[in-house]
């Protein structure tokens, strides 16, 4: 094969970035340096004597002239119109990344510095070099000073048709720069106005030549500014950027690789994208102990995603423990949200960055807070003094954050099980002081949350439900049947039940509605709960639900055999209890045991007479740490209304904690449950104290 149908071919085998498997990646010996190009005997007059008239001859029809080639579902290609192109091609491994082709096919090399720049016209008509000439190119423009001299998008476009230089990247920040300036309705004006802009198919195309040439640092914000704009990510432009991104990997430095993991971030899932991951991870997996910047070690670790290895996650979180000394505030701030974007939980750095921002809470912004809050539930990071102290800033600092701003606290603490009382209790008041700043939103939020952590305050806790009640009253003409079921199961948790949304909800036709739409599972599980409340607590509505609701699903039975163990040695013998014992209104215990009315004594369970006055029925609940609030000593609103209604069942409750069962030797462990069944009276010698450790 001749050199020219070889350069061909290879020159045409490059132009295929939608193709991911016209070329896999190649990753070369990594250094975060931008790569120096060395050529031996080679210049511009060499370069066109030899090879100008290889590439000039060649004429092919360019697919990528139009920019906004888009890729249809089918896989075929879709496009406005396709123009035949005289292509100059100039090999890579002979190509400087200062050297360029401007929009009118003109070989451009740009000069150190602003001495001018000398562009050389060619005449396609004209082969074999002949009817060259020389004129002045303007001089490059940096794209802050053309972002201060235009006012629109269309303006940087205006300034391109007339006068196109190197690079094309100059153009795409600038008008994204301009664009951050702009209000969102102004920014989807303009956006409009620039697509529509002839100039701007041309400046694609040329950035799509210059994608090879210029360097790797202009290519990633030409790209990321072309992404932020809304250019579709399956047109040729960006595909073709993102391709020569990928394959140019290896010039990444620091800087470059914190901008990658930034604009990846924004980037849809596609082959292209997930092949770039892929390359990104293992230059991070090379070069981890190269980086300096906490900030970019951080960006990293929010752009390589929960699938990525375990290895390389601890690389990382090693990498972050040791520059622990060098953390700012706002590095310890927004490590949880990195580990959290990898879903990596590790405790020694969290722990330390929680210290940080414990010392330095005040000051510190809204959306700094709840995203650290949030990031502790994802990673199941429960730290009660880092909650205490975000929920004591708040309570200090209450009257700088409006309604919405306290409800997002609320339910990011909700989320982590921990119950902010004196933030709850500001609440509550504010709430009786001012019930007019309630919408029907908040209202289910607040019931929510108080329901669920179990708050009331003595003080105020019935004027709380009544002004809360009226409003939700005032709301019934427009609440959802969904949204009403949810008040009314935070109502029925706190055992209050408003008569006004309960005759509206018990109605037939909402009963039929919630059974057969919306998350029908929830929905009957909440109807349960309403139909057991109104017939156990005290309503003065005294009318069940009268469909019949579909059965639940049957409660979880654990063996929990170290406390079987210990109650049989404490009693003497398993015929004295009974386990995973279901009673009416699908309600389940774990241990029942029947005694006398003074807890004194024990009954064998198959001799014992549920009818008689003498006889105390004992439930023993192993609880996990979920059904308490984050400081383990509060009971969460279910369980406080299951021993609610137990003991309206005659049951006297017994709330064993299996985490801490778990710990404790025989011994401790039957001296605390002996503690528990048996009354005071009964032993009189043993050590209380050890009841309230537990």
């Amino acid at each position: 094969m001749s050199n020219k149908a070889g350069s061909f071919l290879r020159n045409l085998g490059q132009f295929s970035p939608l193709d991911p498997r016209s070329r896999t990646l190649r990753l070369y010996p990594l250094k975060f340096s931008r790569p120096k190009i060395s050529h031996s005997n080679w210049n511009l007059r060499n370069l066109l004597l030899n090879d100008f008239d290889n590439g000039i001859r060649t004429s092919i029809r360019y697919l990528f002239q139009d920019p906004f080639i888009l890729k249809s579902g089918d896989g075929s290609l879709q496009r406005k119109g396709i123009s035949i192109a005289t292509f100059l091609r100039v090999d890579r491994h002979h190509c400087p990344r200062r050297l360029s082709f401007d929009s009118k096919h003109s070989l451009v090399s740009a000069p150190p510095f602003d001495d001018g720049l000398k562009k050389v016209n060619v005449n396609p008509e004209v082969s074999g070099g002949a009817g060259l000439s020389k004129e002045i190119n303007p001089p490059p423009i940096s794209y802050r000073k053309l972002s201060q001299e235009c006012n629109s998008l269309s303006d940087v476009l205006d300034i391109f048709s007339n006068a196109p230089t190197f690079p094309s990247s100059t153009y795409f920040s600038a008008m994204w720069t301009i664009a951050k300036r702009m209000s969102e309705d102004q920014k989807r004006f303009e956006k409009q106005l620039m697509f529509g802009h002839p100039a701007f198919s041309q400046l694609c195309d040329q950035m799509m030549k210059e994608t090879r040439i210029m360097y790797y640092d202009h290519l990633l914000f030409s790209l990321y500014a072309m992404v932020k704009l809304g250019v579709p990510q399956n047109t040729l432009v960006v595909q073709t950027s993102l391709r020569m991104v990928q394959e140019r990997i290896n010039e990444c430095d620091e800087r470059c690789l914190s901008v990658l993991s930034i604009l990846l971030k924004e980037m849809d899932k596609c082959k292209n994208v997930d092949v770039l991951k892929a390359g990104l991870r293992i230059l991070v997996h090379q070069q981890v102990w190269k980086i300096e910047s906490i900030f970019t070690l951080q960006t990293v670790m929010k752009c390589i995603g929960k699938d990525t290895s375990i290895a390389l996650k601890k690389k990382l979180e090693m990498k972050a423990l040791k520059e622990l000394d060098r953390f700012s505030l706002l590095n310890s701030q927004h490590m949880f949200e990195a580990l959290a974007a990898m879903n990596h939980r590790s405790v020694a750095l969290l722990n330390e960055c929680s210290k940080k921002v414990i010392d330095n809470i005040h000051g510190c912004p809204f959306k700094i807070l709840v995203s650290i809050l949030r990031s502790c539930r994802e990673l199941q990071y429960y730290n009660l003094d880092l909650c205490k102290g975000i929920a004591d800033y708040v309570a200090t600092t209450f009257d700088i954050w409006n309604l919405k701003q306290i409800l997002l606290f609320l339910i990011s603490f909700e989320n982590l099980r921990f119950r902010p009382t004196d933030l709850m209790d500001l609440l509550m008041k504010k709430v009786v002081e001012k019930p007019e700043s309630l919408n029907m939103r908040n209202i289910i939020f607040i019931l929510y949350v108080y329901s669920s952590l179990n708050h009331t305050d003595k003080c105020q806790h019935k004027e709380f439900l009544e002004v809360m009640s009226s409003a939700l009253t005032g709301c019934l003409h427009h609440i959802s049947s969904e949204n009403l079921l949810k008040a009314m199961y935070s109502f029925c948790i706190m055992n209050y039940f408003p008569l006004a949304p309960l005759n509206q909800l018990l109605q037939k036709e909402i009963i039929n509605k919630l059974l057969t739409s919306g998350d029908t599972e929830k929905n009957v599980s909440r109807l349960h709960i309403l139909d057991v409340c109104l017939k156990l607590d005290k309503v003065a509505y005294q009318h069940a639900i009268d469909l019949q609701l579909p059965l639940p699903p049957p409660s979880l039975s654990l063996s929990h055999s170290k406390v079987a163990q210990v109650l049989s040695s404490l009693l003497g013998g398993e015929e004295y209890f009974a386990r995973n014992v279901q009673l009416p209104n699908n309600y389940h215990i774990d241990f029942e045991i029947r005694m006398d009315a003074n807890r004194s004594q024990a009954f064998l369970f198959s001799e014992a007479d549920v009818t008689s006055t003498n006889l105390r029925r004992v439930a023993v609940l192993c609880v996990p740490r979920s059904l308490y609030c984050l400081d383990l000593s509060h009971p969460r609103g279910f369980l406080a209304m299951k021993m609610r209604h137990l003991d309206v069942m005659g049951f006297h409750v017994i709330l064993v904690k299996n985490w801490l069962m778990e710990k404790l030797k025989m011994e401790d462990a039957s001296m605390f449950l002996k503690t528990k069944i048996y009354s005071v009276e009964a032993h009189p010698t043993t050590d209380v104290n050890l009841h309230n450790t537990y």
